[in-house]
């Protein structure tokens, strides 16, 4: 008898887990009903004609589909797709995820969902060392839908592809660029939609004007880092990446342009990155200098730590727009939208943008950031001729003042250990001169 329960048990468990397996030819039926439009999207799609039905994909367990589980990301793609997943995984695309993501492990209000961002599941080996500040900073919403729903292209197809269609008309529809090509710090759709290259494509189609897809992915290659010679921020790459790739976009551009017509297009949009930096740069300056002389309101060490750096100033791509200094807002602007709007306005040969709005606000930005500067030191009693003697009657004190803003410069690395004992020495000389 207990044989006979234990036989009828075990038959059970296998009837019901078998419950829960669905295959294909399950699916069609129910989900004609539940998500019809799904169904006719697949009906119509390649993968219907190659007889790949939903449970390849899908998988046939119901129960972690329900659950969102069984995501279908290019781990499932790339065995069918293994060239589009080489090109993809090589590109700046295969790094999106991780350039817009941050470990969360530390927050309170964390979602332990988003570890699977990271992680594999079951290891806590992290699969990037990538982390963005400003990620960190968002609600769990806001990290979904204003984040990573543009940044999961590096896992997620669908992002380009749509979930259920494999129609090619629809990616290579500049539209579909344009959900994340687009906004206030990288408009490549609007500079492309509103350049030479954009109205000749509107008014006699692709033969006239190249798409984004004609120049940033030839031939239907998924490496969308083709023929780029500087980082997503702006930075020129080393001659040694930067040289081949240049000779692989003037390829692209000699398809329709004479080579030293090209040559010189580009040429010149390299001088305009370069002239560019140099403004950014001197903003960067100004406010270093006056972080080394306690000036910024608020002090890094008087907010709420940044993210990855604590109590620390953060000028590079974790730069914040919020919990910082009015000047650290200005410089964001400058960096994150004006400046690349210039360069990358320059690139895609539209006029406007390189010019009003990204060249003219960008210089407009410096003299902004300047005369906050000068309020700051005015305020502050600053450093120097501009308005020392409003703070320090003392020499000493100055000379204090003067001597902690270096030792700040060389423990930075903005200076070497010979620079700073050097301009120590002459600090010290005219202490004593004026003494005398």
């Amino acid at each position: 008898m207990k044989k006979r329960i234990i036989m009828l048990t075990l038959a059970l468990g296998v009837a019901l887990s078998g419950a829960c397996q669905a295959t294909a030819e399950e699916c069609i039926p129910c989900h004609r009903e539940k998500t019809p439009a799904a169904v006719r999207q697949w009906e119509g799609s390649a993968h219907a004609r190659a007889k790949v039905g939903c449970e390849k994909c899908h998988g046939s367990d119901h129960d972690k589909i329900v659950k969102g589980e069984a995501k279908v990301d290019m781990k499932v793609c790339g065995p069918c797709h293994q060239k589009a997943l080489r090109d993809h995984k090589a590109s700046r695309h295969g790094m999106g995820l991780h350039s817009g993501w941050g470990c969360t492990r530390n927050l309170s209000n964390r979602n332990p969902a988003e570890c699977r961002f990271c992680h594999e599941e079951g290891s806590t080996a992290p699969l990037s060392g990538v982390q963005c500040g400003r990620f960190l900073k968002q609600s769990s919403e806001m990290g979904e839908i204003g984040c990573n729903y543009c940044h999961s292209v590096e896992s997620s197809c669908a992002s380009c592809h749509t979930n259920h269609y494999t129609d090619l008309k629809i990616v290579r529809d500049p539209n579909s660029c344009a959900k994340c090509h687009m906004g206030p710090d990288h408009p490549q759709w609007e500079m492309w939609q509103t350049s030479l290259h954009g109205t000749l494509n509107a008014t006699i189609g692709i033969a006239g004007g190249p798409t984004c897809q004609t120049c940033h992915m030839p031939q239907g290659s998924h490496n969308v880092t083709f023929g780029i010679t500087m980082s997503s921020g702006g930075s020129p790459y080393p001659a040694k990446q930067a040289e081949p790739a240049r000779r692989e976009m003037l390829g692209i551009c000699s398809q329709c342009h004479a080579p030293e017509f090209a040559r010189k297009e580009l040429a010149r949009g390299d001088a305009v990155r370069s002239q560019s930096l140099v403004i950014l740069k001197e903003a960067e300056k100004i406010i270093w200098d006056l972080s080394d002389h306690g000036l910024l309101d608020p002090m890094p060490d008087q907010r709420p730590d940044h993210p990855l750096s604590g109590k620390q100033l953060v000028t590079d791509n974790q730069l914040l727009y919020e919990d910082t200094s009015h000047i650290e807002r200005l410089f964001f602007k400058m960096k994150k939208y004006d400046y690349a709007r210039t360069i990358k306005g320059a690139y895609h040969q539209n006029p406007a943008y390189t010019h009003w709005y990204g060249n003219a606000e960008l210089k407009m930005d410096l003299v902004d950031i300047k005369a906050e500067a000068s309020r700051l030191r005015e305020r502050g009693g600053a450093h120097g001729a501009a308005g020392a003697e409003k703070k320090y009657t003392d020499p000493a004190a100055a000379l204090e003042d003067a001597l902690r803003a270096l030792k700040n410069k060389v423990e930075r690395g903005a200076i070497s250990a010979e620079e700073y004992a050097k301009e120590k020495a002459k600090l010290l000389d005219g202490l004593k001169a004026g003494g005398k």
